[in-house]
């Protein structure tokens, strides 16, 4: 890459990341939701924790999807990253607006949660687009676990944060497929082990943080 694409990349890359983590996040997809029923306040608590976590997820996806896209090699990935990486924005988005609901707030440490993420994508997309795309296949069905265990967690009339998770789950669901029609590999084993044991850090401290 010419020494100017890659620092208006990478120009581009710190903005997006300030927008990220310190502008209003904005969904371009409508998701229509009920009312919330009356929930107690210790309800509403756990829902926020379970909440706040889902958006420190998607904070940490912003960050590792850009990393890899900043330094894929085609064009091709570089597009299925970016798209992915704005659909994460519309969770993001939701996420967002649904702690607002609750009077809660993001984690604290989501500027931890994206700068590490955007290291770790652009280590990944530096070891190759094959390899670059087999880390997201691997993301993305260890996201689809989480949420999956979001959503047994979740109250059962709280039909509101759950509409929003399953939709987030079919989004992870089609990027992981996407990245493994288009040539993603299986990732060697100490690796996949590693991820979920940064996710249970992260998404234990996210509950509370």
């Amino acid at each position: 890459m010419p020494r100017r694409g890659l620092l208006d990349s990478l120009l581009s890359v710190a903005d997006e990341g300030l927008r990220t983590l310190f502008a209003p996040s904005r969904s371009s997809r409508a998701l229509p939701l009920p009312p919330d029923p009356p929930m107690t306040e210790p309800e509403k608590r756990h829902i926020a924790g379970l909440i706040r976590v889902d958006h420190a997820g998607e904070v940490a996806a912003q960050g590792l999807y850009r990393g890899q896209a900043l330094l894929s090699r085609h064009d091709a990935t570089r597009e299925l990253l970016r798209r992915a990486a704005r659909e994460e924005g519309d969770h993001l988005a939701w996420c967002e607006r649904r702690l607002s609901e609750l009077g809660a707030r993001p984690s604290y440490l989501n500027p931890l949660w994206y700068a590490g993420s955007l290291t770790i994508g652009a280590l990944a997309g530096a070891l190759g687009d094959e390899l670059s795309l087999g880390f997201v296949s691997e993301t993305e069905r260890q996201v689809e676990g989480h949420l999956a265990a979001h959503l047994e967690r979740l109250p059962v009339a709280d039909v509101r944060s759950r509409q929003i998770l399953q939709q987030m789950k079919s989004d992870e669901l089609a990027h992981g497929q996407a990245a493994s029609t288009q040539g993603g590999t299986e990732l060697p084993p100490p690796l996949p082990w590693l991820m979920r044991s940064v996710a249970r850090i992260m998404t234990g401290t996210a509950y509370w943080i």
